[in-house]
């Protein structure tokens, strides 16, 4: 007699592939936050200075947020109880996606449960199988997912070359169909900032959609965190702006802003937003207050800017790796330390754990095989004394596991 706990034949597939990321030394554990996400947090028991959280301003934490999401459960309940297009359109939501549209200069916004369901139920939803893509090669999973579901043919160039995707344009020009040009607008493992304002030149010349995943722009670049597109004064020139909730501002989720058409489309046939509950009360009080202090606290991205610039000099000092000769240059609070190696990568992470440092380990398939790097990210609450004790622990503990640096 079998019980729920055994151990059935069916998957042993998957044990299998388990076993094989172990003999790499790939497999990992989930490390388990023990309170709130702050510059110096406790995961697994062990209190470790934090730089590997997206939390780019301190917002997971901050009193107003906290303030206003107690408040949204006194008014309107835990949650909303239907999908958006049924019953669960609430009064709160509406003023959050007008927030946004405000804020990113544009006529009209969606929410949607998250980022990457924002890229992908979009790009799956406004093209067919006679429509083109052309993505970059390092865009963000959910574009590569989003690209596939929508049956369209998908045309790859070279990360951040111009010129390959003016090619690739050239080549199709004159096919049937619809053309989407799509980058992200800071790429999320090397922390360099895509080429936002000269593929809208491409998009201009050609008749092409232009689309930009803003999800780690937003909050960091721009006018008080406006993105990409405010850093290359691109407004009205990208048809897609894809932003998200659950980084520099602090809660979950993610938006896509562009038209009243395209917005009003997509929630007529975006499947993420047709199918899935909106967001509680409490998570879009929480982002709209988010906004708020974006326009009142600029400070915070000038200390974040300070920080990045700070922690990025005195890495290449010690001589670590960051990007710029294998690997692209980081440009932005993103900044990873190259190793090459999947096993001594996380070895490595292991270690500065050990040592008091959380800097998570990143390898294949999540990046290609010989570039894994322990991606580190800066925020605007990091305290110079907390930064100087990181470096000084990356620094012993590269030279202890035989790391030059």
């Amino acid at each position: 007699m079998t019980t729920a706990l055994s151990a059935r034949p069916q998957l042993r597939h998957l044990t299998a592939q388990l076993d094989e990321l172990k003999r790499k030394g790939t497999y990992f554990h989930l490390r388990v936050l023990n309170g709130v996400q702050e510059p110096v947090s406790v995961y697994d028991g062990k209190q470790v200075i934090n730089l590997a959280s997206n939390n780019y301003l301190g917002f997971c934490n901050h009193p107003k947020l906290r303030e206003a999401a107690i408040q949204a459960i006194k008014d309107y309940g835990v949650g909303p109880g239907a999908v958006r297009t049924i019953a669960g359109t609430m009064k709160i939501h509406m003023e959050l996606e007008e927030k946004i549209a405000r804020f990113k200069n544009v006529e009209a916004c969606v929410v949607f449960q998250s980022g990457f369901t924002a890229n992908a139920g979009t790009v799956s939803s406004i093209l067919g199988k006679d429509d083109f893509i052309l993505s970059d090669e390092l865009n963000h999973a959910s574009i590569i997912d989003g690209a596939r579901l929508s049956r369209a043919k998908i045309k790859v160039f070279r990360h951040k070359d111009v010129d390959h995707a003016e090619e690739l344009l050239k080549e199709v020009a004159n096919e049937p169909g619809r053309k989407l040009i799509i980058t992200d607008g800071v790429f999320s493992m090397d922390g360099d900032i895509g080429p936002v304002d000269k593929l809208a030149d491409l998009a201009d010349k050609y008749g092409a959609i232009m689309m930009v995943d803003d999800a780690h722009a937003s909050g960091v670049l721009g006018r008080n965190g406006r993105g990409s597109i405010d850093h290359f004064n691109c407004h009205g020139r990208v048809d897609i702006q894809v932003g998200t909730l659950s980084k520099a501002i602090g809660a979950i989720g993610g938006y896509v802003c562009g038209s009243k058409d395209l917005i009003d489309y997509l929630c007529h046939r975006a499947r993420p937003f047709l199918f899935s509950t909106s967001h509680p009360p409490s998570v879009t009080a929480t982002c709209i207050a988010a906004f708020d202090l974006l326009e009142s606290e600029p400070e915070r991205i000038e200390r974040l800017w300070d920080n990045t610039r700070y922690f990025k000099g005195e890495l290449g000092r010690l001589g670590f790796n960051i990007g710029g000769v294998t690997t692209p240059a980081s440009e932005t609070p993103i900044t990873p330390i190259i190793i090459g190696d999947g096993r001594l990568t996380m070895d490595f992470s292991r270690a500065l754990f050990d040592a008091g440092l959380m800097a998570t380990g990143i390898a294949f398939p999540t990046v290609a095989e010989g570039k894994a790097r322990i991606r580190t990210i800066m925020t605007s609450e990091h305290t110079r004394p907390q930064i100087d004790q990181a470096l000084e622990i990356l620094e012993k503990t590269a030279k202890k596991i035989g790391i030059s640096g």
